[in-house]
């Protein structure tokens, strides 16, 4: 690899508290001292750590189904193959190819899929193969899995932690990933659950004993992610409430080297709703950013609502089933609803995929919109919170520099307030909220934030040791005009990742294969040999498949980078 020097740019580095020029060098793919080497000069420019996105569904057996389902986003945006590029198509559900690029277009260098179901973890590393570029880390799902409800109901904390570190080395896999606890379980009988002590059929556990014990065995293996929650009752007026109590039910839980969070609650613009009914819907963001504001055990990520049509994805196969049924005549005029797919992964999960039109006439979805934005804009410390769009859920990751722009303009949120239905200014608080993200800010929350929440502590930053991925913005520290932003931010000027040039104004100039990132738990031995023989003795009893070909072996995946962790 060539040695490149960054030079003459504004350096905005938030984790090492710089915002001045300086010089940044790379070499055999890390950041080092020194200023030789191939100079690329960024007079005019900003530059960033690459970005990292902490909340994306872009592989796994629910995307491929999802693109499977919606011919008629294939039609847009189309790809055409070049001498560098591989073709390919989607909107809002890319293919993995185009994923990569765009991604890589945007000056973003590691991605996080947040939802993999671990019978299809083979699956999903077949996907991250062939995205390019970016590096990828994905998390198995716990929530509702029938071992885990086991070790739950018999209040044997060694048994989970065993069990845990036993599934993340079987799916390489990153951290613990909870969707809708005991809801989906309990829908493979037809029902959900409504509050945090409602018993998961079959086990006689509460959501509430899940997602305590569950954070106290993620903490016990001092794993570098917090737990990270899909919470109850999702998209549901009056949600909100639930959302606190969840919160708080884990607030006097103490964090491994010395993270003061243990806790990170996903695409919170979905469960922050007041109201009782569609009638009365209304935000609740400001009480829940008060909450946050006033306690340190939580973080999370926004889950911004895009207006136009998407494609929603969960694990949340309940939820899914209610949206389908919202309306008797989908968007697109066909009579009764929406297609849709509901799946269930044996012992483990379950799913859900459908179609959707995010309108911003429509007195919902207006409000929607304005609650992810209402909420990003009231939580005071910017390190607690992540920008996502829950791509695809909210709308497409492309349209991140849209959402940069709100952030940074109050003049582009009023511009949008003035085209959207009027809920959007009579039940939320954002018309009156003045605040415009400055570029650190920024920074915090697209890349140096998502690190530190994720414990990737080789990027997000730009210090001598870290990863050599960094962006390159063509924008004026002092811009305001949003859409100058917007462009800035669609297009970088540079992306460089692992000290290699892939993006160059904007365009594909060079294809690499990223990382996969995963992490290996170390435990007594003891407690290993416990829950194998525990596994083995229940595993031909809930799998159709033999327990051999189960785990995904390292060779499996490509450029395979193992975490070691040792268990507290």
């Amino acid at each position: 690899m060539a040695r490149i020097t960054i030079k003459n740019g504004l350096v905005i580095d938030p984790i090492n508290k710089i915002k001045d020029k300086m010089d940044i060098t790379i070499e055999n793919g890390r950041i080092v001292e020194g200023n030789s080497g191939q100079v690329i000069d960024a007079s005019g420019k900003v530059v960033f750590p690459g970005g990292v996105d902490i909340h994306s569904h872009i592989a796994g057996s629910k995307v491929n189904s999802g693109r499977v389902f919606r011919p008629e986003d294939h039609r847009r945006q189309p790809i055409a193959k070049t001498s560098i590029t591989r073709s390919g198509t989607g909107y809002s559900v890319p293919s993995t190819f185009v994923t990569g690029y765009k991604y890589a277009q945007m000056g973003y260098t590691t991605v996080v899929e947040p939802a993999m179901p671990p019978l299809k973890a083979r699956h999903t590393h077949e996907e991250f193969k062939d995205i390019p570029i970016i590096d990828k880390l994905a998390m198995p799902v716990f929530g509702n899995n029938w071992f885990v409800l086991d070790a739950i109901a018999a209040g044997d904390l060694d048994l989970l932690t065993g069990y845990i570190a036993w599934l993340l080395r079987a799916t390489k896999g990153y951290a613990v990933k909870i969707v809708n606890p005991g809801g989906v379980e309990n829908w493979g009988w037809g029902k959900n659950v409504d509050g945090l002590d409602d018993t998961v059929l079959n086990w006689e556990v509460t959501p509430r004993k899940v997602v305590s014990m569950l954070c106290q065995a993620n903490e016990r293996l001092n794993l570098p992610h917090t737990i990270h929650v899909h919470g109850n009752q999702l998209g549901h007026p009056g949600c909100s409430a639930i959302t606190r109590d969840t919160w708080d039910l884990v607030k006097e839980f103490k964090g491994t080297n010395g993270r003061k969070n243990v806790l990170h609650y996903t695409h919170t613009q979905f469960n922050a709703y007041g109201g009782t009914n569609w009638k009365d819907f209304k935000s609740d963001a400001a009480m829940l950013a008060e909450y946050v504001n006033s306690n340190e055990h939580v973080t999370l990520d926004i889950g911004q609502v895009i207006f136009g049509d998407t494609t929603t994805m969960t694990g949340d196969g309940p939820w899914e089933f209610n949206l389908q049924h919202l309306g008797a005549i989908s968007p697109w005029g066909n009579k009764g609803g929406m297609k849709w797919i509901n799946g269930q992964i044996e012992s483990e999960c379950g799913s859900g995929v459908v179609p959707y039109v995010f309108a911003p006439k429509n007195p919902v979805n207006a409000v929607q919109w304005a609650i992810g934005l209402e909420l990003i804009l009231l939580l005071k410390d910017p390190w607690r919170t992540s920008m996502t769009t829950d791509h695809p859920n909210g709308g497409p990751f492309e349209n991140y520099p849209l959402v940069i722009a709100w952030l940074m303009s109050k003049k582009a949120r009023e511009e949008m307030l003035a085209k959207v239905h009027d809920n959007a200014k009579q039940k939320t608080t954002l018309n009156d909220i003045d605040r415009e993200y400055t570029l650190e800010e920024i920074a915090i929350i697209t890349r140096a934030g998502n690190a530190r929440t994720m414990g990737l502590t080789d990027r997000g930053h730009l210090g001598v040791g870290a990863v050599g991925d960094v962006a390159i913005y063509d924008i004026n520290p002092e811009e305001k005009d949003p859409r100058k932003i917007e462009k800035a931010f669609s297009r970088a000027a540079y992306t460089i990742k692992n000290g290699e040039i892939v993006v160059k104004d904007g365009e594909i100039v060079k294809t690499l294969l990223g990382d996969t990132l995963w992490v290996d738990v170390k435990l007594p031995d003891s407690i290993e040999q416990k829950t194998l023989d525990y596994i083995k003795d229940q595993w031909r009893m809930h799998y159709t498949v033999n327990l051999n070909n189960y785990p995904v072996q390292e060779n499996e995946i490509h450029n395979p980078k193992r975490i070691a962790i040792e268990a507290k």
